[in-house]
């Protein structure tokens, strides 16, 4: 039988005073020496005994989508409040050697919905939603805080289902450009204090004219000796691309043009593509990146 898998976050204030596995655990959790409970928040408590039906005994993988996991098995099956008996924890897995933030123009219809999960399946550590001129989406009022749930929620079930025990940030939906000048800011600032938003790459994925291959840019980044980069952002436009003013804006703020290949893609599937590529070139030659 397969493992559940339940999400208990663990908050960054009142910590407890136990054993690591436990110290931070989101739960009215009991000390028991190297084991404890977690009480799992409604939703979770209701996906697992409503939903996947555990019951009373069964294995669950708890995690606090920042890299802690626990093997547990359920003690108490309530769809409110459901108990896990904490069994033994797992050493917090390491995020990516490189953080990827997806800026992601939304797209018409529920394909966000699936550039998150997507997005979380492969390891993004942040995902920016931005309006851009040719954006046929244009959220306001109490749209966006619905949406930015349900993307969240559904950041949380991929996460779940491919064993991610890290989740991605959802960030506030932004105007694109500001996000453009913001982002180009940062990385113009001298030090990291002053800068906590730079990046070390600054990609733009691009249908126009002298857009380059990601290969060659990472050649060109390796060549000038710099160390393995440690974030980077992807721009990925919305239906018809981002307008050319936006791109001479994103150039113009740092970012380098990215061809996906001589196809046009549909947004979802070059967020998809864009994301892939970068992951599997930064570990596929880690050496190469050292300076």
């Amino acid at each position: 039988m397969p493992d559940f898998r339940s999400y208990c976050p663990t908050p960054r204030a009142h910590a407890l005073a136990a054993p690591p596995a436990l110290a931070r655990a989101h739960a009215l959790a009991t000390d028991s020496g190297s084991t404890g409970e977690l009480t799992l928040s409604a939703d979770e408590s209701h996906h697992l005994v409503a939903v996947n039906r555990a019951r009373r005994g069964d294995p669950v993988v708890a995690f606090d989508g920042r890299g802690r996991e626990w093997q547990c098995e359920l003690l108490r099956e309530s769809k409110n409040a459901a108990v896990l008996r904490v069994v033994s924890s797992r050493q917090a897995a390491p995020p990516l050697a490189c953080e990827i933030t997806l800026a992601q123009a939304l797209p018409k219809g529920a394909a966000m919905d699936a550039i998150v999960r997507k997005a979380t399946e492969i390891g993004a550590a942040r995902i920016v939603p931005l309006e851009s001129e040719r954006s046929q989406v244009h959220l306001d009022g109490g749209r966006v805080d619905k949406k930015t749930d349900k993307w969240r929620v559904a950041a949380l079930e991929a996460a779940k289902q491919c064993g991610n025990p890290w989740l991605p940030e959802i960030a506030p939906v932004q105007n694109a450009a500001e996000f453009m000048r913001a982002v180009g800011a940062s990385c113009a600032a001298v030090t990291a204090a002053a800068a906590p938003a730079a990046y070390d790459l600054r990609l733009v994925a691009s249908l126009h004219p002298g857009a380059r291959s990601l290969k060659d840019i990472l050649a060109d980044y390796r060549a000038a000796s710099r160390p393995a980069p440690k974030s980077a952002v992807w721009l990925i436009g919305p239906e018809g691309d981002f307008s050319p003013a936006e791109m001479a804006l994103a150039v113009g703020r740092g970012f380098a043009p990215v061809t996906l290949g001589p196809l046009v893609l549909r947004c979802e599937t070059a967020a998809v593509c864009a994301l892939s590529i970068l992951s599997y070139e930064l570990r596929a030659a880690p050496a190469a990146c050292l300076p």
